[in-house]
């Protein structure tokens, strides 16, 4: 027996993102607001040149899921 969300076509990290967004939609107003703040993800990027990497990393992107 599969999972439904093999079945569905979806990884599970998809899966998982998307319960974590229903999750969080269905909170009052103030965990909602905690808890989308801490469902947001940054991405840096640093480039690493002779055993050091650049002062300032680069944002790569900005994610709200």
């Amino acid at each position: 027996m599969a999972f439904a969300w093999k079945a569905a076509g979806l990884t599970y990290n998809r899966y998982l993102a998307i319960a974590a967004r229903v999750v969080r939609r269905s909170l009052k107003e103030q965990p909602r607001l905690a808890a989308e703040k801490r469902g947001e993800m940054d991405l840096r990027f640093a480039k690493w040149e002779v055993s050091t990497a650049n002062i300032q990393p680069k944002p790569v992107a900005r994610t709200k899921n």
